[in-house]
């Protein structure tokens, strides 16, 4: 039997929120810290499709000669704002470097590892009316003007059947018949049938909590101002209002996580990459499905909101203030391939990505304090990765043998490659 812990988790976002549920199912004493009601980080805004497999890193070979134009765009697929360029550089460079065929496909293996079958660990957790009202497995589909060619396609194809993502090609005809809302410009599409979406992320995380706190677990809104240490190491999270002291400590902070392991003593390549949504709250057109437009580099997903538009990637800062242009972008792109939409009604959001530059996540037991788990950087990956990472995160805390090798998902990897 595991033995029972003091555990605090940092953020209640759905890395948080998924890794605490299960440590209190544990038999732990958890408490779930944030300083914001659970669910309203980056998990709040994402697009809230969950691919089967979820085995595509965002670095690829060939992406290379896109980058130039997509950073001198302010409104592209991929921007720097020009006062962050040199501190997004390294990070930048190391994303550039992790597009090596050899680094993709380890992080393709890793990534599926932790991210396959996302509803059926999503149903671990939840209630059956909780699953019944929040997943909806509908397939998601994507869509190109013209079908891309080339070896970074040919990749992405084999790496999804690699990992055993079912995907089936859809001619013109085909794809108006599933969604009759597309307009005429879309030709080609790959239907990924095992794929399902959220209806609310938001409402999926606080669902998470209060099961939590049905399970015995606390959550506490706090400010987090610094990690206390005692004779054998970290023991404390000093708070605004106190202080609070653990056995163990999961640090799911998102994009500020980088904070706190500076505190613990390291450096990890962690990006605040920023993505915008704006949601169409009583949209014209009806989407049976999330579409993810290739050409636009943005999702449009069916929520009980409304139809979410997400994507974009933007790197500033975590504090610069969000630049509205993009989600306005957002609209009119998709005013173009589905023409029927009416853009009355509308809602904005920004929010800060946890990104690391071969997108694998860091999760595992910190290099410097063994009572310290890592469980951050998924990038876009995260509702996806939730239940596989609260899993794992588990199995660490009670030292059992872990459901997948957690090597690939070490902090080390980083602190070996600079050392080499």
């Amino acid at each position: 039997m595991t033995a029972r812990k003091k555990i605090i988790v940092l953020g209640a976002g759905i890395i948080g929120a998924c890794s605490a549920l299960r440590l209190q199912r544990d038999g732990h004493d958890v408490t779930l810290l944030d300083r914001d009601e659970p669910g309203l980080g980056s998990s709040f805004g994402n697009a809230g499709s969950i691919s089967g497999s979820g085995c595509i890193p965002m670095a690829l070979p060939g992406m290379l000669r896109n980058v130039p134009k997509w950073l001198f765009d302010p409104l592209g697929p991929l921007s720097v704002r020009r006062s962050y360029a040199l501190r997004a550089a390294p990070w930048l460079f190391q994303w550039i470097r992790a597009s090596r065929l050899d680094v993709v496909r380890a992080a393709a293996d890793a990534l599926h590892a932790l991210n396959a079958g996302p509803a059926d660990g999503y149903r671990a957790l939840l209630s059956p009316d909780q699953y019944g009202d929040l997943i909806q497995a509908a397939g998601c589909l994507h869509v190109w003007r013209k079908r891309p060619a080339g070896r970074t396609e040919a990749l992405i194809r084999e790496l999804r059947a690699t990992h055993g993502e079912r995907a089936e090609e859809l001619g013109a005809d085909a794809i108006r018949q599933l969604v009759p809302a597309l307009g005429n410009t879309i030709t080609a599409g790959l239907l990924l049938p095992d794929s399902a979406h959220i209806r609310n992320p938001h409402r999926l995380v606080q669902a998470l909590v209060c099961n939590l706190a049905e399970a015995g677990g606390r959550v506490v809104r706090d400010e987090v101002r610094g990690i206390g240490f005692g004779a054998a190491g970290p023991d404390r999270v000093v708070t605004r209002m106190g202080s609070l002291r653990f056995d163990g400590l999961v640090v799911a902070a998102g994009a500020f996580s980088g904070r706190v392991a500076s505190e613990l003593g390291l450096r990890v390549p962690l990006e605040a990459e920023r993505g915008y949504h704006l949601t169409v709250i009583d949209p014209s057109i009806r989407l049976p499905m999330p579409v993810a437009f290739g050409d636009h580099k943005f999702y449009a997903t069916p929520m009980e909101t409304g139809l979410r538009l997400a994507g974009t990637a933007e790197f500033a800062g975590l504090a610069a203030a969000p630049d509205w242009r993009r989600s306005e972008a957002l609209l009119a792109n998709a005013r173009r391939v589905l023409p029927g939409l009416d853009g009355s009604g509308t809602s904005v959001w920004m929010g800060r990505r946890p990104s690391i530059p071969d997108s694998v996540p860091i999760i595992g037991p910190s290099p410097k304090h063994a009572n310290v788990v890592l469980a951050f950087g998924h990038g876009h990956y995260g509702m996806c990765g939730g239940p596989g990472t609260g899993r794992l995160v588990a199995d660490l805390v009670a030292g059992r043998a872990p459901f997948i090798d957690p090597t690939p998902y070490s902090a080390e990897r980083f602190t070996r490659a600079a050392a080499a």
